[in-house]
């Protein structure tokens, strides 16, 4: 049987199936992309739920796996060489799950590569600028009287929707006929940013037909309706 109990992570939250991927998340966008993956690979894997309203994040249990204490982390009882790999950052996890399996990254180089730019596309771009209009559209900084900071990331997340918008014409998936970890990447920040951030119109969302049309595809994706929902909130 495998034995993950060197893991201090393991302590806080016992493996039930050690031989398992080790999930340790939240559904936001960052951590249903690996849920997401999972599901669309078919990997056996165990998920943990990191509860920020408790501060799980913050545990020593938590950072003995990540560092940077952010969610999601993965701990593969087969990783490479049969070892015990522990990964964090959702990119590379996307990265990683999808050379493990051979699934859902294109097998020539010149693809894979351009997959991975827009992978990086969503970490470097997406995530912060939509997070951010995030803050200052429905969290604390809606409040905040000066509006420069919120429309400055608006102006931004347009930008960025218009890049995908035109990478998306006459395309189904951002790589074209191919679903890959680049719309796993994506498409759970967008799905974020018209509904739970509920800045659709503010950004003028209905402009972006293809992403709309994409999204669609996306969530309608059985994988997708899954992942998105896992772990499950307490």
């Amino acid at each position: 049987m495998t034995d993950l109990t060197a893991f201090p992570i393991t302590k806080k939250w016992p493996a039930a199936h050690p031989e398992r991927i080790q999930l340790y998340s939240l559904p936001t966008p960052n951590g249903v992309k690996v849920s997401i993956m999972l599901e669309e690979t078919g990997l056996a894997y165990e998920p943990h739920l990191v509860s920020f309203e408790t501060n799980d994040q913050l545990t020593p249990e938590f950072i003995s796996l990540n560092p940077n204490n952010k969610i999601p982390a993965i701990l593969d009882p087969d990783g490479p060489g049969g070892m015990p790999l522990a990964l964090f950052e959702s990119g590379a996890i996307l990265i990683y799950l999808a050379e493990k399996t051979g699934k859902l990254l294109p097998k020539d180089p010149a693809g894979r590569y351009q997959a991975i730019q827009w992978v990086m596309f969503q970490m470097g771009g997406i995530g912060p600028m939509f997070g951010q209009l995030g803050f200052f559209h429905k969290f604390a900084g809606k409040d905040y009287e000066d509006k420069r900071p919120r429309d400055r990331y608006v102006a931004e997340s347009r930008r960025l929707l218009g890049v995908l918008n035109k990478q998306l014409e006459g395309r189904s998936w951002v790589m074209g006929e191919e679903y890959t970890i680049a719309d796993i990447a994506i498409f759970p920040w967008v799905r974020n940013l018209v509904g739970f951030y509920g800045a659709g119109e503010l950004v003028g969302f209905s402009e972006f037909k293809n992403v709309q049309r994409v999204l669609d595809a996306f969530v309608a994706r059985p994988a997708v309706a899954r992942g998105l929902d896992i772990p499950k909130r307490g």
